[in-house]
């Protein structure tokens, strides 16, 4: 969505979609107006060494040169004060967004959690399975955010739970302008929970806050014990992991407590339940914390 991270697209290349309705919105502008001078392959592989600054209060630096179309010209050996300050610029003006985010959440009395992964964690089968056994019980919105195609989307929305599709094409994060228009769709019910399914990738989210009350970070058994230690930035930010796919732990290696231990190197208050989205093992100590943020509102 902006130079900070490398993404590279057309300035309409971003989508918003209420599953049921042929609308949807094309996000332009400046911030999301890039030039196809980089060639990344985004999701978890993307690589930019940078810590970060949303509003979980992390410094943010860059060694790299982009270039970007909001009136700041860089020659081929930019001066780098000038694109840092231009990339502390988007953050800023995403952090100030995020701030109204968050007070439309708390107006409204919204639970907004941001779940966050790489690739193939369970995100989606997470929420499913969340949305059927809670679902009677705690009004849910949804906000599914994706590269490409309607099909997480389209699972959410067999479960009756309204659906915003947000497409990023290119992009590897969700920001908080895309949150604020996919609001306005969706139009959450006060005293509810809106789920915030970030696209999957445990490198570029961590630096955009969305406004969410709680960061959620999911990592699944098959993925190895390590992803902590070698994503520090989001597991810094978070403030639950869920540890999913614990059906598979017979079969593959992977040390529970191990990954417990890595995760407490970068975040010490990281609290963690370990589940299973297929069996329903360890399910209700998740609902259990969800009713616990709820009833905090």
């Amino acid at each position: 969505m902006c130079t900070t991270c490398g993404c590279s697209q057309p300035a309409d290349a971003v989508t918003i979609q209420l599953v049921g309705e042929i609308d949807h919105i094309h996000i332009g502008g400046e911030e999301h107006h890039h030039h196809p001078t980089h060639d990344h392959h985004h999701g978890e592989g993307c690589r930019h060494g940078h810590g970060h600054g949303h509003g979980h209060g992390h410094g943010h630096g860059h060694g790299h040169h982009h270039h970007h179309g909001e009136g700041v010209k860089h020659t081929h050996t930019p001066n780098s004060k000038t694109v840092l300050q231009l990339e502390l610029d988007i953050l800023q003006k995403n952090q100030l967004l995020a701030e109204r985010n968050r007070g439309y959440f708390e107006a409204k009395h919204v639970l907004a959690l941001n779940l966050v992964s790489s690739p193939g964690a369970g995100k989606t089968s997470l929420l499913e399975r969340t949305l059927h056994e809670l679902g009677g019980q705690t009004a849910f919105s949804v906000i599914e955010g994706d590269q490409q195609t309607m099909n997480d989307a389209n699972r959410i929305a067999a479960t009756g739970v309204p659906v915003v599709q947000i497409n990023t094409g290119k992009g590897c994060h969700l920001d908080a302008e895309m949150i604020a228009h996919a609001l306005r769709k969706l139009d959450p019910v006060p005293n509810s929970i809106l789920a915030i399914e970030n696209v999957g990738n445990l490198v570029c989210p961590a630096l955009f806050d969305l406004g969410e009350h709680r960061r959620v970070v999911i990592i699944s058994v098959p993925e190895g014990d390590d992803k902590p230690i070698k994503y520090p930035d989001m597991f810094h930010s978070a403030q639950l992991c869920l540890i999913n796919k614990i059906d598979l732990l017979p079969y593959v290696s992977f040390d529970v407590e191990k990954a417990k231990d890595y995760a407490r190197q970068v975040n010490p208050n990281l609290q963690f339940i370990a589940l299973s989205a297929t069996t329903g093992e360890g399910m209700n100590e998740w609902y259990s914390w969800l009713h616990t943020q709820l009833s905090a509102r």
